[in-house]
């Protein structure tokens, strides 16, 4: 990619966090990770901050594979934190990752949630083909890893071609969660953790075990100008002090 072409991206990228009328740090390092790190991740910023006072830590959250997609096309990040091996692989192949900074630091799992008012009860995802489950919400398997997840569980029920019809395909497993919050989907298929962050306007019908472990890779992305920090901010989220905020949150230990 040409160098005028990547200032320019760069300066797209960041000039909305430039709005947001953010203090001047001696070192702003930008972080971009899964949309289901939201909570967990703004909290670990600020104890990463409290420890490390001269730098701020701009956080960029979407589906992995558009975090992916933005790095690949030149945006400034400097940690990458995706919700599956899948995305980080593509990044990974096309020399995006700093060498040896790859590490998983978090796992997950699948559940099936209704909304809170739901009456329907359910024993297996069988019971999804009801007359009751008109519309069934789960991650776009393209470009989210919630989504993929829910595809492979759904293949390996032998439900994915029956259900297609009821799929809603959401941008990332928040959007999928909102859908099934607000009552305007009869079910969904989040990370447990969501479903713990809504435990008030959804509830857990069924925990479901992946066929392939949900595991969350965090590296450096190989152009980082901050390449020390982005060490750190790696080094703090693996450390006992960022493991203990993301178990606060619900996230398990990677095997």
């Amino acid at each position: 990619m040409k160098q005028s072409t990547r200032r320019c991206l760069a300066l797209l990228f960041v000039l909305p966090m430039a709005l947001t009328g953010t203090t001047a740090f001696a070192a702003e390092l930008v972080v971009s990770a899964a949309s289901s790190l939201t909570n967990a991740f703004r909290d670990v910023a600020r104890a990463y901050e409290a420890a490390h006072p001269e730098t701020h830590v701009v956080l960029n959250f979407a589906s992995s594979d558009t975090l992916m997609r933005q790095i690949v096309q030149g945006a400034p990040v400097d940690v990458f934190a995706s919700a599956d091996q899948a995305a980080m692989d593509q990044a990974q192949a096309q020399g995006m990752l700093a060498a040896g900074t790859r590490a998983d630091f978090a796992a997950n799992q699948l559940v099936l949630v209704l909304p809170a008012s739901s009456a329907a009860h359910v024993d297996s995802l069988k019971d999804l083909l009801g007359a009751r489950f008109k519309r069934v919400a789960w991650g776009n398997p393209a470009s989210v890893p919630a989504g993929r997840y829910a595809q492979r569980v759904l293949e390996r029920a032998g439900l994915a071609n029956a259900l297609q019809p009821r799929a809603v395909l959401a941008q990332n497993v928040r959007q999928c969660l909102d859908y099934v919050s607000r009552d305007e989907m009869d079910a969904g298929f989040v990370y447990a953790t969501d479903a713990a962050l809504a435990r008030d306007r959804v509830r857990v019908a069924l925990r479901l075990d992946s066929p392939t472990p949900i595991t969350y890779p965090i590296a450096i992305v190989a152009d980082t100008a901050h390449a020390s920090d982005a060490e750190s901010f790696r080094q703090f989220v693996l450390s006992a002090d960022g493991q203990t905020v993301l178990a606060k949150y619900g996230f398990l230990k990677p095997p």
